[in-house]
């Protein structure tokens, strides 16, 4: 006998009560899923983001912050390196390339960040998608998805881009501590990178000392006189023209203001762990982004965890329910069944069509908990993005499909409860049922 027309006057009858089932699987099999792929989603995402950063030293402090604060750009208050170590770098042969980071500025909310043009270009790995990287103090390379034009004028504020409101939008605090007088001169944009430095804008490290009042480290006739430091502009009887309007290393080590922080790309892996080791001492710290990721990826590891437990304890309840649901369904259909036994169907094609019935309900919810579980990754990853700047590419892996393709398993195994039930019930009882 075919069983596929009772199968579909069942799920008729059951017009209700078959897409409760189907909703109460398929959110059991999303939640799974969505913890699962947005753990992987967020660590891909940042690893992505800090895979320029070889090296970070810093002032002795918190190797967290300073990861937080360098390659996420999460403002906060770090304690300012001696300049002295940029000439140091400079002559060191295991460096390859080096960057001093100097944050504090903001402008329509994004932060404004000093540093060099080889680092803006990622040591020559990134070429602008529009204009050129900045050649002189006063001008600015902005990220993808800052909110300015090159040829634009960009007034900088005192400040964190976490206090200044929405990002593209001035703001009355903006207005209250902007440096009068300065600005830089939008010359072009880099490409979209996936990282919150899509929402950052470059400027020579030499600009960020000028406008507060720090001089540009470099060496020049100011060196021999009263002055503390060169300003940008000056044009003095004397002055070494190679130092006019320099942008980048060589830093004058006697002279340098002091930095954030500065990244390091060392030219091989022994002489990476030499420098971590060097700067591990004497007031600084050094350490590969790496470490630091690996024991934030430990505390994610440990709070998904406990998320998947809980997960999988709601999953157990749900089944259950829906178990439960299908007896009580399986109890109101009795008559019909036992008619069926009646006309002489037999004992396994009741047993089919109960079987089938609740089966198909089960892999239907997963096949939907699926897409729903990637729906909401994907909706909590832009949530993400439009936060940090963090580009997260959430998917459903092997282990989300196992996951689904066990609770479906596991589903119909326990589905073939109900159809059980209905294959020993004794027809006489069945036809006397109200």
């Amino acid at each position: 006998m075919n069983p596929f027309p009772m199968l579909l006057a069942d799920l008729r009858a059951l017009r209700w009560t078959a897409p409760a089932i189907v909703l109460l699987v398929a959110i059991a099999i999303a939640s799974g899923i969505a913890i699962g792929a947005q753990e992987r989603a967020l660590r891909q995402g940042s690893a992505r983001a800090a895979d320029d950063f070889d090296l970070i030293v810093g002032a002795p402090g918190s190797q967290t912050q300073l990861v937080m604060s360098t390659v996420y750009l999460q403002p906060d208050a770090l304690p300012l390196l001696d300049g002295r170590i940029l000439q140091a770098l400079a002559q060191d042969e295991r460096v390859a390339a080096f960057a001093p980071l100097g944050f504090g500025d903001v402008s329509r909310g994004y932060p404004v960040i000093g540093t060099t043009a080889a680092f803006a270009g990622r040591w020559g790995r990134i070429a602008p998608s529009e204009g050129r990287l900045f050649a002189a103090e006063g001008e600015a390379v902005i990220g993808a998805d800052v909110n300015y034009r090159p040829g634009d004028t960009i007034a900088p504020s005192h400040g964190t881009a976490g206090s200044q409101g929405r990002h593209g939008e001035d703001s009355e605090e903006e207005h209250a501590h902007r440096h009068e007088g300065h600005g830089y001169t939008v010359v072009g944009r880099l490409p979209k990178l996936g990282s919150p430095w899509d929402r950052a804008i470059l400027v020579p490290i030499e600009s960020v000392w000028e406008i507060h009042g720090l001089g540009n480290g470099h060496a020049s006739e100011a060196a021999t006189s009263d002055a503390p430091f060169w300003h940008a502009g000056t044009t003095r009887t004397g002055t070494p023209p190679e130092t006019i309007g320099r942008i980048g290393p060589p830093f004058d080590g006697k002279r340098v203001p002091g930095v954030p922080a500065i990244v390091i790309k060392p030219k091989s892996v022994a002489g990476a762990y030499a420098l971590r080791a060097q700067y591990r001492q004497g007031g600084t710290m050094a350490f590969f982004p790496a470490e630091v990721l690996v024991s934030l990826y430990g505390a994610l590891g440990d709070i998904r965890s406990i998320l998947v437990v809980a997960s999988a304890a709601n999953t157990v309840l749900i089944l259950l329910s829906v178990v439960l649901l299908l007896i009580a369904v399986n109890g109101l259909r009795r008559r019909r069944y036992a008619t069926l036994r009646a006309l002489g169907a037999p004992r396994s094609y009741v047993l089919l069509v109960t079987w089938l019935g609740a089966a198909l309900l089960i892999a239907t919810g997963c096949i939907l908990g699926l897409g729903l579980g990637l729906a909401a990754t994907h909706a909590v990853s832009g949530l993400v993005a439009a936060r940090t700047g963090l580009a997260l590419s959430p998917s459903v892996g092997i282990g989300e499909l196992s996951q689904a393709a066990m609770l479906c398993l596991v589903g119909s195994v326990l589905a073939a409860l109900p159809a059980l039930a209905s294959y020993r019930a004794p027809v006489l009882s069945g036809l006397r049922a109200d």
